[in-house]
Parts: C-alpha cells; sequence; structure tokens
C-alpha cells in the first residue's frame, strides 16, 4: 500500500515499484482493440490488388509504429516515476482514451478521419512531456523533459500538416514525423550544444524489473492475438480436416512463441512473467516491436490458411506465415544485453535462416501445408533452443 506521504512527494523523487499495477493492466485491454484493428488491416493488404500492396502495407506498418511508441513511452514513464500517484493515474488514463480514439479511427486514419487521427496524436505525445515538464519543476531530470517535449512539437506540426494535406502529402509527413521520433528516443532525445546522454546519467532512473514485467505483459497480449484469429477462423465452418489441420498448426506455433520468449536466455537466467531475470537491451523497446509485429503477422497468416485452406497459395501469405516468425525470431534474439559468463546461443540465428531458405519453396504447396512446415520449423528451433541452452548451463554452471 502506498503511505500517504507518498502521494505529497514530488514527482522527481518518486520511484516506480518492481511489479505492474492494475492501471497500466487496465490501459493494456484499449491494445487488445487495437491490435486487432492492426491485424485486420493486415490482412486487408492480402487481398488487395498488388500493385497497391506496398503502399498499403506502409500504411500498417506506420499505424502499428504510431501505437507502438505510445505503449512504449507510456511503458517507460510508469517505469521510472509511481504510477500509483492520483496524478500519473490521471495521465494513464487520459492516454487510454486517446489511445481508443486512435485505434477507432484507424481504418479512416488515411481517409476522411486523418485530421483526427494526427489531433489525438500530438495531444498524446505533446501532452504527456507537457505534463512533465510542469511535475518536474526544479528537479535535476526537468532538463530531459523539456527536451522530449522539444522533439515531440516539432514532430506535431509535420502530423497536423500531414492530417490537412491528405493523400501523398499525408503519407509523407507521418512518415517523416514517426522517423524523427524514433531517432529521438534511440539518441535520448538530444538538443543542440546539448547532445545525447544515456537516461541514468541524466538523473532519470529506471525500474528495469518493473519494464520488464510489462513488456512480459504486452507480449501476452499480443501472443492472444494469433489464438483469436485462428479460432475466430475455425469457428465458422466448423472442424474440417484443413481447418483443424491450422489450428493445430497455430497452437504449436503459440507454444513456439511463448517458450522462446520467456526460456531463451542469453543472460543465463529465464524471464519470468514478473520481469525478474531479464536484462534489457539498449534497444529492448525496438525489439519489442519486431516481436509483436512478427506476433501480428502470423496470426494473420494463419487466419488466412483457415479461412481458405485451397491451393494454390499466394506469395504473399507465404510471406506473412514465414516472415512472421522471423520478426519474432530477430526480435527476440536483441531484447537482452549479452553476458560475458553466459554463452552465446544462435540457435535463434540458425532459426531465421532456415525459415528464409525454406520459404520461396513454399508457394509449390497448398496452404495448410505451408502453415504446418511453419510450425514444425518453429517447434524444431524451439527445441534446438533449449538443448543449446542446457548445453551451456552445464559447461558453466554458474549460470
Amino acid at each position: 500500500m502506498l503511505r500517504r506521504t507518498e502521494f505529497f512527494r514530488g514527482l522527481g523523487d518518486s520511484r516506480s515499484p518492481r511489479s505492474a499495477t492494475v492501471l497500466e493492466l487496465l490501459f493494456d485491454i484499449v491494445y487488445v482493440f487495437a491490435l486487432a484493428r492492426l491485424a485486420g488491416r493486415v490482412a486487408d493488404d492480402l487481398t488487395i490488388v498488388r500493385h497497391t500492396l506496398l503502399s498499403e502495407a506502409g500504411q500498417t506498418v506506420l499505424f502499428f509504429t504510431a501505437m507502438w511508441m505510445i505503449w512504449s513511452l507510456n511503458a517507460l514513464l510508469a517505469s521510472t516515476y509511481d504510477p500509483r500517484r492520483p496524478d500519473l493515474q490521471v495521465v494513464l488514463l487520459a492516454t487510454m482514451f486517446g489511445t481508443l480514439v486512435l485505434a477507432v479511427t484507424l481504418p479512416q486514419a488515411f481517409g476522411q478521419r486523418g485530421v483526427v487521427f494526427a489531433c489525438t496524436y500530438v495531444v498524446i505525445q505533446v501532452g504527456r512531456p507537457l505534463f512533465l515538464v510542469f511535475a518536474l519543476r526544479g528537479h535535476p531530470v526537468h532538463a530531459f523533459s523539456l527536451r522530449v517535449l522539444t522533439w515531440h512539437l516539432v514532430t506535431s506540426v509535420l502530423w497536423i500538416s500531414g492530417g490537412i494535406s491528405g493523400g501523398l502529402g499525408r503519407g509523407v509527413f507521418w512518415t517523416i514525423a514517426l522517423a524523427i521520433e524514433m531517432i529521438g528516443a534511440a539518441t535520448t532525445y538530444p538538443l543542440p550544444c546539448v547532445g545525447g546522454r544515456q537516461l541514468n546519467s541524466l538523473g532519470v532512473t529506471v525500474s528495469e524489473a518493473h519494464l520488464a514485467e510489462r513488456y512480459n505483459q504486452f507480449f501476452m497480449i499480443a501472443l492472444a492475438e494469433v489464438v483469436l484469429e485462428a479460432g475466430a477462423a475455425v469457428s465458422f465452418p466448423g472442424f474440417t480436416t484443413e481447418g483443424t489441420i491450422a489450428l493445430v498448426a497455430s497452437f504449436v506455433t503459440v507454444v513456439s512463441f511463448w517458450r522462446i520468449y520467456f526460456y531463451h536466455v542469453r543472460s543465463g537466467h529465464a524471464s519470468t512473467p514478473s520481469g525478474e531475470g531479464i536484462r534489457l537491451s539498449r534497444w529492448a523497446s525496438y525489439s519489442l516491436l519486431l516481436i509483436v509485429g512478427g506476433i501480428i503477422c502470423t496470426a494473420v497468416g494463419f487466419g488466412q490458411v483457415i479461412e481458405d485452406p485451397h491451393p494454390p497459395i499466394d506469395w504473399a501469405l507465404v510471406a506473412i506465415i514465414f516472415g512472421g516468425p522471423v520478426l519474432f525470431l530477430v526480435g527476440r534474439s536483441t531484447l537482452e544485453r549479452e553476458s560475458r559468463t553466459a554463452p552465446r546461443c544462435r540457435a535463434l540465428y540458425y532459426g531465421v535462416v532456415a525459415l528464409v531458405v525454406t520459404a520461396p519453396a513454399m508457394v509449390l504447396l497448398p496452404p495448410v501445408a505451408v502453415a504446418a512446415v511453419a510450425a514444425v520449423l518453429l517447434a524444431g528451433i524451439t527445441l534446438y533452443d533449449q538443448r543449446a541452452h542446457k548445453r551451456g548451463a552445464e559447461t558453466n554452471p554458474t549460470l
């Protein structure tokens, strides 16, 4: 229980708890809806005319990255300061409502609702650092909040301009704005004559256990999307032979993703659902972006196979079914910092190579067989990964 005196301490002196709060779990409910909307866009991208596929897929990636930026910065905020404080809870709830509005406008964000999408996004991304600038007055980390606000004020001009312009200009403006924000986050928002420094050197203390737990929770929410897509697709026609095979393949894939995420460990300790034992890398946020993106692609791919299991298979669907696990494995391999005492497990890299090499031949097989091959490969990668880690642990008993 948070002591009463904690409510009256300055925000900069508060510390995030090791475990996530129930309000943060409530915040993730909106992303259940948002991820379902994004999965729907990916499915639509697979059914459109091929000459517009690239532009439509680019829009989906842009939306996914923008929604991810909001979630990751929100998780970083709650992992830096105490999210049990009433003022931070107001910020979290306001961000939650804004994210809901973004998810609702998503299908028409490049159409009639572009201005609404842009304005809502700007209010969220500018409002959060603006609150911190006022709440952290007189504290050493105030300067960093001001830097974050400056970067988002610059990109807000591009977001609003894109919302107003429409057409190709909208995509150009929004892509540039999002690229600037991602560069700013990666370089800790440097300013001229100031430069960028690591968060710890700026006086910002992030609870790594809390942040790791938030990542684990979001991973589980994304993983549920595979079950949702496959289950919904098989419910309508019932248990046909092809649908049952694809459903089993999707289940094997879910178990493989779960096992690899929580038990593939370069630091030598299992990453538990509470966030213990994981040492996040500097690029952990971007790693989870790849992980979740890969899961969404995989979910859509299996759902499409169940809905239409009849050959021939489309090359775009093969790219989704095999590209999703590739993104997942690449993201998972870079999620943690390496330990000098731990063995460098190359199972995930071998898995990426196996998936990439196998994918071209899949255009010759029926869709159900493609889904089954992808699941078998992932299961094999999982088993090999666990054996490699076991051998490393036996070689070095301190792990």
